[in-house]
């Protein structure tokens, strides 16, 4: 296995093939010689269409060459069977499995992973029997989960994806800022008496979730109820919030789950499982399951994560494009992007490698994203004729998730969306000429297209799933370790010393410049003492 990312012939090959990339705006580009149906990807149920990325068939062999140089495939297999990957050669790391697939690999009596395997099963069970206990309880109508990064994102994405499919009548809140006017917003449209409160946090020591729960309490307590009666704990065994005496019930998470990684866990799956119910989590879980398993395959071309995954490097390494631009055709999806941020800039926004050298190449990109159409009248005049090329990732759906809809004008709204949503692609890659240089597309812009039939319980884990891989084949891809996040620590660590230096009214300062200066003070003297 090659481990020196440059030092590969598949990089020398693909770094001489980006020198004259395909071009889409020749004529006849996208329908030359069936490219359109020769540049398709199924995989678990989603269809990926890649015709208006820059590559051809010698650019798509060099991936699969790329792809078995560097075991991609070999190393995800290895991860989900129980390899220690999370960790930095010759360094003090984490040195931790990486399991977030075994959270839902509970469909077979061959898990990849028993044991995680079995721990995951166990959770699922346990939150079933919770939910069939309170099922029919109109006493519980509404759940607020408190927590935040991957405690919050991933599940309120997630959430707000299927509310569609929500079990009528159930609502889920989300607060995850410490600006005490995020908890005061959701206090005020919730009845406590109604209400459960799950606290997510693996330490049980989460500042901001300590800070939030402590808001959320008071709010029960002025209303002459019991906290314990109301609070649940998604926490890892024996940590302080695992303790009947302040929650109804404890959910476990495991320490070879990361953050970002843990929304089919029970980090998710509380919350979830709540709105959807039991049934509707479980058909969540199967569909992440079914892409895990698909991403073993090892054809690029019949593997839609590894091949989003080399798209994109060669998207950002050999095309020189630095940021990255999901869009979902589905207002139900307007918070993926938003999850799929953290997921990725917080696993491969790396400059190291796994054996503790500078990175020689281009890590993670800058990833961004707002539902269509409403981003055509915003920021899509940039991507048609701005002098930065972003590469986009296109989701859509061949049907709405209410089924309602009328027909004005010969469609419905549903195929209108649709239309825009392949009027982009098309418009991205081909451009058009005009004598008005204003009028003047450049094209060559390059985007992939992901569709389902309906954004239902199992397609959304699928995507999920996909979007998750995709990320890991890319830190495989360079040698990095997509599963720590140092890259947070140090801002929490002075935030800390700076909330000690508040405590005390005689040293802090009156002035929003007083203190900013005396938090440059703190800093400066940390600093010197890590010397």
């Amino acid at each position: 296995m090659k481990t020196d990312v440059i030092d590969s012939h598949a990089w020398q090959r693909l770094q001489n093939l980006a020198v004259n990339p395909y071009d889409l705006t020749a004529p006849g580009a996208l329908q030359q010689d069936g490219r359109i149906a020769e540049m398709m990807c199924d995989s678990a149920g989603l269809r990926l269409f890649y015709a208006a990325q820059r590559i051809n068939a010698e650019v798509l062999a060099a991936f699969q060459e790329f792809a078995d140089e560097h075991q991609l495939v070999d190393r995800f297999k290895a991860m989900r069977r129980g390899a220690v990957i999370n960790r930095i050669a010759g360094w003090e790391s984490e040195n931790r499995q990486v399991l977030h697939t075994s959270s839902r690999d509970i469909f077979t009596d061959q898990a990849k992973e028993p044991e995680s395997a079995r721990q995951a099963n166990a959770e699922f069970k346990k939150l079933r029997t919770f939910l069939e206990e309170i099922e029919g309880d109109s006493a519980f109508t509404t759940m607020v989960n408190v927590g935040i990064g991957g405690s919050d994102l991933g599940p309120r994405a997630v959430y707000e994806a299927l509310k569609a499919h929500n079990i009528e009548g159930r609502q889920v809140h989300f607060i995850a800022n410490v600006d005490p006017d995020d908890a005061a917003r959701v206090l005020t449209q919730i009845d406590p008496a109604r209400t459960l409160v799950t606290v997510v946090s693996k330490s049980g020591s989460t500042l901001e979730t300590r800070t939030n729960e402590a808001l959320v309490r008071s709010r029960f307590e002025q209303a002459g109820l019991e906290p314990a009666r109301h609070f649940i704990a998604v926490t890892g065994k024996d940590s302080p919030m695992d303790n009947p005496e302040n929650y109804l019930r404890s959910f476990y998470m495991y320490d070879y789950i990361g953050g970002r990684y843990s929304v089919t866990s029970m980090v998710g799956g509380v919350s979830l499982g709540f709105a959807l119910g039991a049934e509707g989590l479980r058909t969540f879980l199967k569909g992440a399951a079914e892409m895990d398993d698909a991403c073993e395959t090892h054809r690029v071309s019949d593997n839609m994560a590894l091949l989003l995954a080399l798209l994109g490097i060669w998207n950002h390494n050999f095309l020189g494009h630095p940021t990255l631009a999901v869009l979902p055709y589905s207002q139900a999806l307007h918070r993926f992007p938003a999850h799929l941020q953290q997921c990725d800039m917080e696993s491969n926004g790396k400059s190291i490698t796994v054996d503790g050298l500078p990175v020689p190449v281009k890590t993670g990109p800058i990833v961004w994203g707002e539902p269509g159409t409403n981003g055509q009248h915003a920021f899509y005049q940039l991507l048609h004729q701005g002098t930065e090329i972003v590469p986009a990732e296109f989701i859509g759906f061949l049907e709405s998730q209410y089924s309602r809809d009328i027909s004005v004008d010969g469609t419905t709204s549903q195929q209108k969306l649709l239309a825009n949503l392949m009027a982009q692609v098309v418009a991205l890659a081909t451009g058009r000429d005009h004598e008005n240089p204003n009028k003047r597309f450049s094209g060559n812009r390059p985007s992939s297209m992901i569709i389902a039939a309906r954004l239902d319980p199992l397609n959304m884990g699928r995507l999920l799933a996909l979007y998750e891989a995709k990320i890991v084949f890319q830190g495989f891809s360079w040698h990095i370790n997509s599963f720590d996040q140092e890259g947070v620590e140090l801002g929490k660590v002075l935030a800390g010393r700076f909330l000690e230096h508040m405590k005390d009214p005689q040293k802090c300062g009156t002035s929003i410049e007083e203190q900013f200066l005396e938090a440059l003070e703190i800093s400066r003297n940390a600093a010197s003492s890590q010397r």
